[in-house]
Protein backbone atom coordinates (compact mmCIF):
# COMPACT_ATOMS: atom_id res chain seq x y z
CA UNK A 1 0.00 0.00 0.00
CA UNK A 2 1.22 3.28 -0.73
CA UNK A 3 2.15 6.35 1.51
CA UNK A 4 2.72 8.54 -0.39
CA UNK A 5 2.13 8.71 -4.39
CA UNK A 6 3.51 11.63 -6.78
CA UNK A 7 2.53 11.53 -10.44
CA UNK A 8 4.07 13.97 -12.68
CA UNK A 9 4.70 16.30 -11.01
CA UNK A 10 5.85 19.39 -12.70
CA UNK A 11 7.45 22.91 -11.00
CA UNK A 12 8.00 25.71 -12.95
CA UNK A 13 8.87 29.38 -11.42
CA UNK A 14 8.14 32.76 -13.47
CA UNK A 15 8.00 30.56 -16.35
CA UNK A 16 11.16 28.11 -16.35
CA UNK A 17 10.70 24.80 -16.11
CA UNK A 18 12.66 23.15 -12.48
CA UNK A 19 10.97 19.63 -12.46
CA UNK A 20 9.44 17.42 -14.83
CA UNK A 21 6.98 14.70 -15.09
CA UNK A 22 8.54 13.69 -11.62
CA UNK A 23 6.97 10.60 -10.34
CA UNK A 24 7.55 7.75 -7.67
CA UNK A 25 5.39 6.06 -4.73
CA UNK A 26 6.71 5.44 -1.15
CA UNK A 27 5.59 2.71 1.22
CA UNK A 28 5.23 2.75 5.01
CA UNK A 29 8.27 1.89 6.60
CA UNK A 30 10.71 2.54 3.39
CA UNK A 31 13.22 4.40 2.99
CA UNK A 32 13.83 5.87 -0.30
CA UNK A 33 16.67 7.60 -1.24
CA UNK A 34 16.75 10.57 -4.12
CA UNK A 35 20.49 11.60 -5.94
CA UNK A 36 21.37 14.07 -8.40
CA UNK A 37 24.23 16.62 -8.57
CA UNK A 38 23.58 20.12 -7.44
CA UNK A 39 20.42 21.50 -9.27
CA UNK A 40 18.86 18.35 -10.09
CA UNK A 41 15.79 19.10 -8.53
CA UNK A 42 15.98 17.30 -5.56
CA UNK A 43 15.16 19.80 -2.64
CA UNK A 44 12.61 21.27 -5.31
CA UNK A 45 11.02 17.97 -4.99
CA UNK A 46 10.95 18.02 -1.03
CA UNK A 47 9.56 21.72 -1.17
CA UNK A 48 6.80 21.38 -3.71
CA UNK A 49 5.38 18.24 -1.35
CA UNK A 50 5.49 20.26 2.10
CA UNK A 51 4.19 23.21 0.35
CA UNK A 52 7.22 25.36 0.36
CA UNK A 53 8.03 26.55 -2.90
CA UNK A 54 9.00 30.19 -3.88
CA UNK A 55 6.44 32.77 -4.98
CA UNK A 56 6.23 32.69 -8.77
CA UNK A 57 6.29 29.08 -8.74
CA UNK A 58 3.44 26.54 -10.70
CA UNK A 59 2.76 23.29 -10.16
CA UNK A 60 0.95 20.72 -11.87
CA UNK A 61 0.21 16.88 -11.66
CA UNK A 62 -0.72 14.84 -8.69
CA UNK A 63 0.83 14.48 -4.70
CA UNK A 64 -0.70 12.19 -2.17
CA UNK A 65 0.10 11.36 1.35
CA UNK A 66 -2.45 8.48 2.06
CA UNK A 67 -5.12 9.75 -0.65
CA UNK A 68 -5.20 13.37 0.30
CA UNK A 69 -3.57 15.86 -2.19
CA UNK A 70 -0.77 17.95 -1.16
CA UNK A 71 -0.79 20.28 -4.23
CA UNK A 72 -2.23 23.82 -4.49
CA UNK A 73 -3.79 23.76 -0.86
CA UNK A 74 -4.71 26.87 1.06
CA UNK A 75 -1.72 27.84 3.38
CA UNK A 76 -4.05 26.73 6.41
CA UNK A 77 -4.94 23.44 5.24
CA UNK A 78 -1.04 22.71 4.30
CA UNK A 79 0.16 24.17 7.46
CA UNK A 80 -1.76 21.16 9.30
CA UNK A 81 -0.10 18.52 7.30
CA UNK A 82 3.35 20.13 8.08
CA UNK A 83 5.01 18.73 11.48
CA UNK A 84 1.74 16.75 11.94
CA UNK A 85 1.92 14.23 8.80
CA UNK A 86 4.97 15.11 6.84
CA UNK A 87 8.16 15.87 8.77
CA UNK A 88 11.52 17.85 7.22
CA UNK A 89 14.98 17.74 8.15
CA UNK A 90 17.12 20.70 6.33
CA UNK A 91 20.45 20.48 5.44
CA UNK A 92 21.75 23.49 7.70
CA UNK A 93 20.70 23.16 11.50
CA UNK A 94 22.00 26.32 12.81
CA UNK A 95 20.26 28.20 10.26
CA UNK A 96 16.90 26.30 10.44
CA UNK A 97 16.92 26.78 14.02
CA UNK A 98 15.79 29.86 16.29
CA UNK A 99 18.87 31.26 17.31
CA UNK A 100 16.87 33.11 20.10
CA UNK A 101 14.71 30.58 21.52
CA UNK A 102 15.99 27.40 23.37
CA UNK A 103 15.84 23.73 22.14
CA UNK A 104 13.48 22.83 24.34
CA UNK A 105 10.50 25.63 23.33
CA UNK A 106 11.96 24.86 19.84
CA UNK A 107 10.80 21.11 19.77
CA UNK A 108 7.78 21.82 22.03
CA UNK A 109 6.34 24.11 18.92
CA UNK A 110 5.18 22.17 16.99
CA UNK A 111 3.00 20.25 19.75
CA UNK A 112 1.38 23.69 20.20
CA UNK A 113 0.49 25.36 16.85
CA UNK A 114 -1.21 21.65 16.25
CA UNK A 115 -3.02 22.26 19.09
CA UNK A 116 -1.81 18.84 20.62
CA UNK A 117 -0.54 19.68 24.07
CA UNK A 118 -0.54 23.05 26.01
CA UNK A 119 3.08 24.16 26.62
CA UNK A 120 3.70 22.28 30.15
CA UNK A 121 2.30 19.07 28.31
CA UNK A 122 4.76 20.42 25.39
CA UNK A 123 7.77 20.82 27.19
CA UNK A 124 7.43 17.24 28.92
CA UNK A 125 7.09 15.49 25.16
CA UNK A 126 10.00 17.66 23.47
CA UNK A 127 12.20 15.98 27.06
CA UNK A 128 11.09 12.75 25.72
CA UNK A 129 11.65 12.84 21.96
CA UNK A 130 15.17 14.69 23.09
CA UNK A 131 15.98 11.67 25.10
CA UNK A 132 15.22 9.72 21.58
CA UNK A 133 17.42 11.36 19.75
CA UNK A 134 19.95 10.77 21.91
CA UNK A 135 20.28 14.46 24.27
CA UNK A 136 19.41 13.10 27.29
CA UNK A 137 18.54 15.67 30.34
CA UNK A 138 21.27 15.31 32.17
CA UNK A 139 23.73 16.70 29.60
CA UNK A 140 21.42 18.46 27.27
CA UNK A 141 18.64 20.80 29.29
CA UNK A 142 15.86 22.27 27.76
CA UNK A 143 16.90 25.69 27.76
CA UNK A 144 20.09 25.33 25.80
CA UNK A 145 20.59 27.08 23.07
CA UNK A 146 21.62 26.17 19.43
CA UNK A 147 24.87 27.68 20.09
CA UNK A 148 25.73 25.63 22.47
CA UNK A 149 25.69 22.50 20.57
CA UNK A 150 27.89 20.90 18.04
CA UNK A 151 26.73 20.47 14.70
CA UNK A 152 25.66 16.94 15.08
CA UNK A 153 23.81 17.54 18.19
CA UNK A 154 21.71 20.59 16.23
CA UNK A 155 21.13 18.28 13.41
CA UNK A 156 19.81 15.47 16.44
CA UNK A 157 17.37 18.85 17.89
CA UNK A 158 16.10 19.33 14.16
CA UNK A 159 15.63 15.21 14.33
CA UNK A 160 13.34 15.67 17.40
CA UNK A 161 11.25 18.90 16.19
CA UNK A 162 10.82 16.48 12.99
CA UNK A 163 9.46 13.44 14.37
CA UNK A 164 7.70 15.52 17.81
CA UNK A 165 4.19 14.19 16.57
CA UNK A 166 5.00 11.17 14.99
CA UNK A 167 4.52 12.09 11.39
CA UNK A 168 3.87 9.31 8.82
CA UNK A 169 6.33 10.44 6.38
CA UNK A 170 9.83 12.12 7.29
CA UNK A 171 11.83 14.14 4.42
CA UNK A 172 15.95 14.65 5.36
CA UNK A 173 17.41 16.93 2.89
CA UNK A 174 21.20 16.40 2.90
CA UNK A 175 21.20 15.77 6.93
CA UNK A 176 24.78 14.66 7.07
CA UNK A 177 26.96 16.82 4.64
CA UNK A 178 28.38 18.98 6.83
CA UNK A 179 29.06 16.07 9.83
CA UNK A 180 32.27 14.18 10.49
CA UNK A 181 32.47 10.22 9.87
CA UNK A 182 31.44 9.19 13.13
CA UNK A 183 28.63 12.03 13.81
CA UNK A 184 27.46 11.13 10.46
CA UNK A 185 27.45 7.16 11.33
CA UNK A 186 25.42 7.34 13.99
CA UNK A 187 22.97 10.12 12.77
CA UNK A 188 22.03 7.34 10.21
CA UNK A 189 21.66 4.96 12.66
CA UNK A 190 19.34 7.18 14.47
CA UNK A 191 17.17 7.64 11.34
CA UNK A 192 17.24 4.35 10.31
CA UNK A 193 16.15 3.16 13.92
CA UNK A 194 13.41 6.11 13.73
CA UNK A 195 11.71 4.28 10.42
CA UNK A 196 12.18 0.81 11.89
CA UNK A 197 10.14 1.48 15.76
CA UNK A 198 7.94 4.01 14.91
CA UNK A 199 6.91 2.65 10.61
CA UNK A 200 7.27 5.84 9.18
CA UNK A 201 8.76 6.30 5.37
CA UNK A 202 11.62 8.33 4.67
CA UNK A 203 13.20 10.13 1.74
CA UNK A 204 16.64 10.84 1.76
CA UNK A 205 17.73 13.36 -0.40
CA UNK A 206 21.62 13.34 -0.98
CA UNK A 207 24.62 13.52 -3.46
CA UNK A 208 26.44 11.02 -1.90
CA UNK A 209 25.94 7.41 -2.98
CA UNK A 210 27.71 5.78 -0.21
CA UNK A 211 25.40 7.22 2.41
CA UNK A 212 22.29 5.99 0.29
CA UNK A 213 23.97 2.69 -0.14
CA UNK A 214 23.85 2.27 3.22
CA UNK A 215 20.32 2.70 4.38
CA UNK A 216 17.40 3.05 1.44
CA UNK A 217 15.52 0.30 -0.35
CA UNK A 218 14.54 2.24 -3.04
CA UNK A 219 16.37 4.85 -5.51
CA UNK A 220 15.62 7.73 -7.64
CA UNK A 221 18.45 9.59 -9.70
CA UNK A 222 17.91 12.71 -10.78
CA UNK A 223 19.04 15.47 -13.63
CA UNK A 224 17.34 18.61 -15.09
CA UNK A 225 14.27 18.13 -12.94
CA UNK A 226 13.83 14.46 -14.12
CA UNK A 227 14.26 11.21 -12.76
CA UNK A 228 16.15 9.52 -15.69
CA UNK A 229 16.30 5.98 -13.45
CA UNK A 230 14.57 4.33 -9.75
CA UNK A 231 14.04 1.45 -8.45
CA UNK A 232 15.47 -0.83 -5.86
CA UNK A 233 18.45 0.03 -5.03
CA UNK A 234 20.72 -2.55 -5.52
CA UNK A 235 18.97 -2.88 -8.97
CA UNK A 236 19.62 0.21 -9.88
CA UNK A 237 23.29 0.06 -8.50
CA UNK A 238 23.97 -3.10 -10.48
CA UNK A 239 22.33 -2.27 -13.97
CA UNK A 240 23.07 1.81 -13.81
CA UNK A 241 21.07 2.37 -17.34
CA UNK A 242 20.89 5.75 -17.08
CA UNK A 243 24.53 7.64 -18.14
CA UNK A 244 23.91 10.38 -15.14
CA UNK A 245 23.66 7.15 -12.56
CA UNK A 246 27.09 5.77 -14.15
CA UNK A 247 28.83 9.63 -14.23
CA UNK A 248 27.74 9.85 -10.52
CA UNK A 249 29.23 6.10 -9.77
CA UNK A 250 32.62 7.08 -11.38
CA UNK A 251 33.03 10.11 -9.09
CA UNK A 252 32.27 9.01 -6.31
CA UNK A 253 35.15 6.61 -6.61
CA UNK A 254 37.04 8.94 -8.30
CA UNK A 255 40.77 9.94 -7.30
CA UNK A 256 42.96 12.46 -9.41
CA UNK A 257 45.99 11.48 -11.52
CA UNK A 258 48.72 12.33 -9.14
CA UNK A 259 52.64 12.52 -9.32
CA UNK A 260 54.22 11.47 -6.09
CA UNK A 261 57.62 12.62 -5.53
CA UNK A 262 60.14 12.53 -2.92
CA UNK A 263 60.44 15.06 -0.26
CA UNK A 264 63.02 16.47 1.70
CA UNK A 265 62.87 20.00 2.83
CA UNK A 266 60.18 20.97 5.26
CA UNK A 267 58.35 24.50 4.36
CA UNK A 268 56.11 24.06 7.50
CA UNK A 269 57.53 22.79 10.99
CA UNK A 270 54.79 22.52 14.09
CA UNK A 271 57.05 21.63 17.21
CA UNK A 272 55.44 21.05 20.61
CA UNK A 273 52.42 23.19 20.09
CA UNK A 274 50.29 23.90 22.58
CA UNK A 275 46.61 26.56 22.19
CA UNK A 276 44.53 26.51 25.77
CA UNK A 277 41.01 28.49 25.72
CA UNK A 278 40.47 30.64 28.81
CA UNK A 279 44.22 29.90 30.19
CA UNK A 280 44.08 28.76 34.17
CA UNK A 281 43.68 32.17 36.43
CA UNK A 282 42.93 32.76 39.99
CA UNK A 283 39.36 33.21 41.30
CA UNK A 284 38.84 34.40 44.75
CA UNK A 285 38.30 31.00 45.93
CA UNK A 286 39.08 28.81 43.40
CA UNK A 287 41.66 28.11 39.94
CA UNK A 288 39.89 27.59 36.35
CA UNK A 289 41.13 25.18 34.23
CA UNK A 290 41.30 26.63 30.48
CA UNK A 291 40.30 24.08 27.54
CA UNK A 292 43.51 22.30 25.66
CA UNK A 293 42.31 22.65 22.22
CA UNK A 294 46.17 21.14 20.90
CA UNK A 295 48.15 19.60 23.15
CA UNK A 296 51.90 18.83 22.20
CA UNK A 297 51.62 18.72 18.79
CA UNK A 298 54.50 18.01 16.57
CA UNK A 299 54.86 17.30 12.52
CA UNK A 300 56.22 18.91 9.54
CA UNK A 301 54.92 19.44 6.20
CA UNK A 302 57.70 18.86 3.27
CA UNK A 303 57.74 20.99 0.20
CA UNK A 304 55.73 19.84 -2.62
CA UNK A 305 53.76 17.10 -0.08
CA UNK A 306 49.82 16.99 0.15
CA UNK A 307 49.40 16.39 3.90
CA UNK A 308 45.74 14.84 5.56
CA UNK A 309 44.73 16.11 9.03
CA UNK A 310 41.53 14.07 10.11
CA UNK A 311 39.51 13.99 13.16
CA UNK A 312 35.74 14.51 14.76
CA UNK A 313 34.67 17.23 15.46
CA UNK A 314 35.74 19.36 18.12
CA UNK A 315 39.34 17.64 17.99
CA UNK A 316 41.12 20.56 17.50
CA UNK A 317 42.05 20.54 13.58
CA UNK A 318 40.69 24.18 13.08
CA UNK A 319 42.35 25.80 16.27
CA UNK A 320 45.63 24.30 15.22
CA UNK A 321 44.60 25.75 11.63
CA UNK A 322 44.03 28.82 13.02
CA UNK A 323 47.64 29.12 14.41
CA UNK A 324 49.26 27.42 11.51
CA UNK A 325 47.94 30.56 9.08
CA UNK A 326 49.64 32.87 12.55
CA UNK A 327 45.70 34.37 13.44
CA UNK A 328 46.13 32.72 17.26
CA UNK A 329 48.89 33.04 19.59
CA UNK A 330 50.27 29.71 21.00
CA UNK A 331 50.82 29.00 24.82
CA UNK A 332 53.62 27.05 24.21
CA UNK A 333 55.83 25.44 21.85
CA UNK A 334 56.47 26.99 18.25
CA UNK A 335 55.28 26.67 14.54
CA UNK A 336 57.67 27.94 11.95
CA UNK A 337 56.91 28.75 7.63
CA UNK A 338 60.14 28.56 5.63
CA UNK A 339 62.44 28.87 8.23
CA UNK A 340 60.55 31.94 10.14
CA UNK A 341 58.28 31.62 13.02
CA UNK A 342 54.12 31.91 12.73
CA UNK A 343 52.31 33.67 14.97
CA UNK A 344 49.98 36.75 15.35
CA UNK A 345 52.46 39.74 14.62
CA UNK A 346 54.24 37.94 11.86
CA UNK A 347 55.30 40.41 8.51
CA UNK A 348 53.09 40.29 5.50
CA UNK A 349 55.34 38.85 3.48
CA UNK A 350 55.11 35.84 5.72
CA UNK A 351 51.32 35.91 5.52
CA UNK A 352 51.45 36.17 1.42
CA UNK A 353 53.51 32.64 1.44
CA UNK A 354 50.19 30.26 3.49
CA UNK A 355 47.12 31.03 1.92
CA UNK A 356 43.61 29.44 2.79
CA UNK A 357 40.52 27.87 0.74
CA UNK A 358 37.30 27.84 3.20
CA UNK A 359 34.46 25.02 3.21
CA UNK A 360 31.93 27.78 2.24
CA UNK A 361 33.17 29.82 -0.68
CA UNK A 362 30.10 31.47 -0.85
CA UNK A 363 30.14 33.01 2.83
CA UNK A 364 33.90 33.95 2.35
CA UNK A 365 33.50 36.32 0.27
CA UNK A 366 31.92 39.44 0.12
CA UNK A 367 28.41 39.38 -2.36
CA UNK A 368 28.84 43.37 -3.36
CA UNK A 369 32.55 43.15 -4.96
CA UNK A 370 33.07 41.92 -8.49
CA UNK A 371 35.69 38.47 -8.51
CA UNK A 372 38.18 40.96 -9.39
CA UNK A 373 38.41 42.33 -6.28
CA UNK A 374 37.33 39.33 -4.33
CA UNK A 375 40.81 37.67 -6.11
CA UNK A 376 42.72 40.40 -5.56
CA UNK A 377 42.23 41.22 -1.92
CA UNK A 378 45.16 39.43 -0.67
CA UNK A 379 47.32 41.67 -2.68
CA UNK A 380 46.75 43.89 0.59
CA UNK A 381 49.54 41.94 2.00
CA UNK A 382 52.21 42.96 -1.07
CA UNK A 383 54.32 46.03 0.72
CA UNK A 384 53.84 47.75 -3.07
CA UNK A 385 50.34 47.13 -4.84
CA UNK A 386 50.65 45.30 -7.91
CA UNK A 387 50.37 47.52 -10.90
CA UNK A 388 48.87 45.07 -13.00
CA UNK A 389 45.91 43.40 -10.83
CA UNK A 390 43.55 42.42 -13.87
CA UNK A 391 46.11 40.72 -15.64
CA UNK A 392 47.41 38.72 -12.57
CA UNK A 393 43.60 37.96 -11.66
CA UNK A 394 43.19 36.96 -15.27
CA UNK A 395 46.10 34.80 -14.84
CA UNK A 396 44.63 32.92 -11.82
CA UNK A 397 41.05 32.48 -13.12
CA UNK A 398 42.54 30.57 -16.32
CA UNK A 399 44.69 28.72 -13.77
CA UNK A 400 41.58 27.28 -12.31
CA UNK A 401 39.51 26.66 -15.54
CA UNK A 402 37.44 29.79 -16.01
CA UNK A 403 37.52 32.98 -18.12
CA UNK A 404 39.20 36.27 -17.79
CA UNK A 405 35.91 37.78 -19.07
CA UNK A 406 34.46 36.08 -15.36
CA UNK A 407 36.36 38.61 -13.02
CA UNK A 408 33.66 41.47 -14.19
CA UNK A 409 30.27 39.37 -12.24
CA UNK A 410 29.95 38.79 -8.80
CA UNK A 411 30.09 35.84 -6.58
CA UNK A 412 25.97 34.94 -6.81
CA UNK A 413 26.29 34.23 -10.67
CA UNK A 414 28.38 31.11 -10.31
CA UNK A 415 27.57 27.90 -9.23
CA UNK A 416 29.27 26.32 -6.19
CA UNK A 417 31.50 24.50 -8.04
CA UNK A 418 32.73 27.71 -9.61
CA UNK A 419 32.99 29.67 -6.35
CA UNK A 420 35.13 26.83 -4.71
CA UNK A 421 37.66 27.43 -7.88
CA UNK A 422 37.20 31.11 -7.31
CA UNK A 423 38.44 30.54 -3.73
CA UNK A 424 41.26 28.78 -5.34
CA UNK A 425 42.39 31.77 -7.47
CA UNK A 426 42.10 33.72 -4.78
CA UNK A 427 44.84 31.35 -3.10
CA UNK A 428 47.05 31.32 -5.49
CA UNK A 429 47.05 35.10 -6.73
CA UNK A 430 50.21 35.79 -4.67
CA UNK A 431 51.58 32.83 -6.09
CA UNK A 432 52.29 30.85 -2.28
CA UNK A 433 54.51 27.76 -1.70
CA UNK A 434 51.68 26.61 0.69
CA UNK A 435 48.01 26.00 1.02
CA UNK A 436 45.53 25.19 3.66
CA UNK A 437 42.29 23.45 2.34
CA UNK A 438 39.75 23.61 5.29
CA UNK A 439 36.46 20.76 3.68
CA UNK A 440 37.40 22.84 0.87
CA UNK A 441 34.94 20.24 -1.25
CA UNK A 442 32.67 18.43 1.63
CA UNK A 443 29.79 20.54 0.40
CA UNK A 444 30.25 19.66 -3.19
CA UNK A 445 28.10 16.83 -4.71
CA UNK A 446 30.45 14.18 -6.00
CA UNK A 447 30.88 15.27 -9.70
CA UNK A 448 32.14 18.74 -8.47
CA UNK A 449 34.24 17.55 -5.79
CA UNK A 450 36.49 15.27 -8.57
CA UNK A 451 36.50 18.03 -10.53
CA UNK A 452 38.05 20.64 -7.83
CA UNK A 453 40.11 17.35 -6.78
CA UNK A 454 41.45 17.00 -10.02
CA UNK A 455 42.14 20.43 -10.50
CA UNK A 456 44.25 20.52 -7.45
CA UNK A 457 46.44 17.70 -8.41
CA UNK A 458 46.74 19.49 -11.29
CA UNK A 459 48.22 22.62 -9.79
CA UNK A 460 50.60 20.76 -7.05
CA UNK A 461 51.69 19.22 -10.32
CA UNK A 462 52.06 22.71 -12.23
CA UNK A 463 53.07 25.34 -9.32
CA UNK A 464 54.97 22.69 -6.83
CA UNK A 465 52.38 23.63 -4.20
CA UNK A 466 52.10 21.92 -0.70
CA UNK A 467 48.60 21.26 0.91
CA UNK A 468 47.52 20.83 4.36
CA UNK A 469 44.27 19.31 3.63
CA UNK A 470 41.64 19.70 6.26
CA UNK A 471 38.88 17.15 6.31
CA UNK A 472 36.58 14.70 7.44
CA UNK A 473 35.69 13.00 4.79
CA UNK A 474 38.74 10.05 4.75
CA UNK A 475 37.52 8.93 1.07
CA UNK A 476 38.87 12.31 -0.45
CA UNK A 477 41.85 12.47 2.31
CA UNK A 478 42.81 9.29 0.69
CA UNK A 479 42.84 10.03 -2.99
CA UNK A 480 44.09 13.51 -2.74
CA UNK A 481 47.42 13.46 0.20
CA UNK A 482 50.46 11.25 0.26
CA UNK A 483 50.33 11.31 4.60
CA UNK A 484 47.99 11.53 7.36
CA UNK A 485 47.92 13.01 10.76
CA UNK A 486 44.72 11.54 12.89
CA UNK A 487 43.93 13.94 15.45
CA UNK A 488 41.57 13.40 18.46
CA UNK A 489 41.11 15.68 21.59
CA UNK A 490 44.28 17.75 20.97
CA UNK A 491 46.65 15.42 20.24
CA UNK A 492 47.98 13.86 16.78
CA UNK A 493 47.54 10.11 17.93
CA UNK A 494 48.55 8.50 15.15
CA UNK A 495 50.57 9.05 12.08
CA UNK A 496 52.10 7.71 8.45
CA UNK A 497 51.93 7.19 4.73
CA UNK A 498 48.25 7.69 3.61
CA UNK A 499 47.82 3.83 2.00
CA UNK A 500 49.66 2.58 4.83
CA UNK A 501 47.35 3.80 7.37
CA UNK A 502 44.38 3.51 5.71
CA UNK A 503 45.41 -0.66 5.03
CA UNK A 504 47.00 -1.05 8.26
CA UNK A 505 45.49 1.89 11.18
CA UNK A 506 46.95 1.09 14.65
CA UNK A 507 45.15 3.37 16.88
CA UNK A 508 41.87 2.03 18.01
CA UNK A 509 40.32 5.77 17.00
CA UNK A 510 41.78 5.46 13.49
CA UNK A 511 40.69 2.43 13.15
CA UNK A 512 36.81 4.01 14.46
CA UNK A 513 36.74 6.43 11.87
CA UNK A 514 37.59 4.44 8.89
CA UNK A 515 34.67 1.81 9.98
CA UNK A 516 32.59 4.47 10.14
CA UNK A 517 33.14 6.14 6.86
CA UNK A 518 30.53 5.36 4.36
CA UNK A 519 31.57 3.13 1.52
CA UNK A 520 30.16 1.24 -1.62
CA UNK A 521 29.66 -2.13 -1.62
CA UNK A 522 32.84 -3.79 -3.06
CA UNK A 523 30.21 -5.45 -6.05
CA UNK A 524 28.66 -2.50 -6.55
CA UNK A 525 32.07 -0.40 -7.06
CA UNK A 526 32.56 0.24 -11.07
CA UNK A 527 35.76 -0.43 -11.99
CA UNK A 528 39.28 1.63 -12.25
CA UNK A 529 42.56 1.78 -12.40
CA UNK A 530 45.09 3.04 -9.38
CA UNK A 531 45.48 6.33 -10.32
CA UNK A 532 48.43 7.31 -8.46
CA UNK A 533 51.33 7.53 -10.31
CA UNK A 534 54.76 7.91 -9.14
CA UNK A 535 57.85 9.59 -9.81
Amino acid sequence: MSLLSVQNLSVGIHGTPILRDVSFEVRPGMVFGVVGESGSGKSMTALALMGLLPDGAETSGQATLQGQTLLGLPERQICAIRGAEIGMIFQEPMTALNPVRTIGDQVAETLIVHGKANRSEALKIARQRLNRVGLPAERFPLDRYPHELSGGQRQRVMIALAIALRPQLLIADEPTTALDVTTQAQILTLLKSLVQEDGMALILITHDLAVVSDIADHIAVMEKGRIVEKGPLETVFRNRENPTTRKLFAASNHAPQRVVRAHTEPILEVRDAIRIYNPSRRRLFSKTQGLRAVNNVTFSLKRGENLGLVGESGCGKSTLTRAILGLEPLQGGEIRAFGTPVGPRMPKSQRAKIQVVFQDPYGSFNPRWKVVRLVAEPFHLLENAHLNRRERVAEALESVGLCADDMDKFIHEFSGGQRQRIAIARALILRPKLIVLDEAVSALDVSIRAQILDLLADLSKRFQLSYLFISHDLGVVRSITDRVLVMKAGEIVEEGPTEQLFSNPTHPYTRQLIAATPRLPDDLKPPHADSKGTA
